[in-house]
């Protein structure tokens, strides 16, 4: 029997997940939270992986994929800026990036051709810092660990990221797009 479905399915539990983790954010319950949050994490590298390794790339994959990383962060930093964790115009920023890209991809799918979702380097450093800062707020929260200046730095991070990411799927998807005319 064929496993090519196996990383939609793992993609899919990864946004089974995103309620749960928020839920227990809410409730003040960290260690759960991180412990489910690191598994979504394992489980985004383990999907890839198999994808990657053994070609189980489906289009439903390529869709499944972002969403359900973009629900995670996206759940994360509400949830947290709400329960003021981190600051209300940073989770604002990260989200509103997200939106314009999302919108930027879904506009250039209709209007242009199919997206061929293919993350920037930027973008994946981006990712990467942005799952470590919640990571650390998380940790933080519930157990004062690491120190404050620590978050700070890396919150800088998430935003110079966001900001030169956010700028270049812009530029790169309206290049493309002029180009395709």
């Amino acid at each position: 029997m064929p496993l090519k479905w196996l990383p939609n399915a793992i993609s899919i539990l990864r946004i089974a997940l995103v309620p749960p983790i928020l839920i227990l954010i809410m409730k003040d319950n960290f260690a759960w939270a991180i412990g489910l949050f690191g598994l979504a994490g394992f489980s985004d590298g383990v999907d890839g992986y198999l994808a990657k390794r053994f070609n189980w790339n489906t289009r439903l994959g390529a869709l499944l994929d972002p969403i359900a990383d973009k629900l995670l962060v996206a759940g994360l930093f509400i949830v947290l800026a709400y329960s003021q964790y981190i600051p209300v115009w940073l989770a604002a920023v990260v989200i509103f990036r997200d939106i314009i890209i999302v919108t930027g991809a879904t506009a250039y799918n209709f209007l242009v051709r199919p997206v061929q979702g293919e993350p920037t380097r930027v973008s994946k450093l981006n990712t990467a810092l942005q799952l470590l800062f919640l990571l650390f707020v998380l940790s933080r929260a519930g157990f004062g660990w690491p120190d404050q200046i620590s978050i700070t730095v890396l919150g800088a991070a998430v935003l110079i990221t966001v900001v030169i990411s956010g700028v270049d799927y812009v530029w790169s998807w309206s290049r493309r797009a002029r180009h395709s005319e």
